[in-house]
C-alpha cells in the first residue's frame, strides 16, 4: 500500500453548537441514550422593553384629535362632473394620468388624503383647475419658450 491511499487527518473540527441543535443530531443523540436538555427562552431575540414608554404616556394623555385631512367634497364634486363632461370613464382618466382606477374612485369619492402631483395629473387631463381659489376655472396652458 502506498502513501497515497492513506487518509491523514491532523485536526478534526469541533462541533458547533448549530450542528449540535439540528434534527439529525437530537435524533442520534436520542437513539444513543444521551441526556437531552431542552429550553425555551421567553421572548428571545426580541427588542422589547420591560415598562412603558415615555411616549404612550404622552399619547394617553392628550386630548387633541389627530387626522388625516381628505380631498373636499367640492373639489371631489368637480372632477367627478369634469370628467363625466368629457365623457371619460374613471379607468380612462387613470390610465390618462397613469394612475390605479381606485386613485380616482377615492379622490371622486372624497376618501383620498390629497396629493399635490396628482392633483396636478388631474388638472391637466381635465383641463380645469382643481387646487386654489380660481378653482373649476379653465385651466390656462402654460406658453412655452
Amino acid at each position: 500500500m502506498s502513501d497515497w491511499d492513506k487518509v491523514t487527518v491532523l485536526n478534526k473540527r469541533p462541533a458547533r453548537a448549530s450542528d449540535l441543535r439540528s434534527k439529525q443530531a437530537v435524533n442520534n443523540a436520542m437513539k444513543s441514550g444521551v441526556p437531552i436538555e431542552t429550553t425555551k427562552k421567553f421572548n428571545a431575540a426580541t427588542n422589547k422593553h420591560a415598562g412603558p414608554s415615555v411616549n404612550a404616556v404622552k399619547l394617553d394623555q392628550e386630548t387633541e384629535d389627530f387626522h388625516h385631512n381628505h380631498v373636499s367634497m367640492d373639489v371631489s364634486k368637480l372632477i367627478s362632473v369634469q370628467r363625466q363632461k368629457i365623457g371619460m370613464t374613471q379607468k380612462e382618466l387613470a390610465t390618462k394620468i397613469c394612475e390605479k382606477p381606485q386613485v380616482v374612485n377615492e379622490y371622486e369619492a372624497g376618501k383620498a388624503i390629497p396629493n399635490q402631483q396628482i392633483l396636478a395629473k388631474m388638472e391637466r387631463a381635465l383641463g380645469v383647475k382643481l387646487r386654489g381659489k380660481d378653482k373649476g376655472q379653465p385651466l390656462v396652458p402654460k406658453s412655452g419658450k
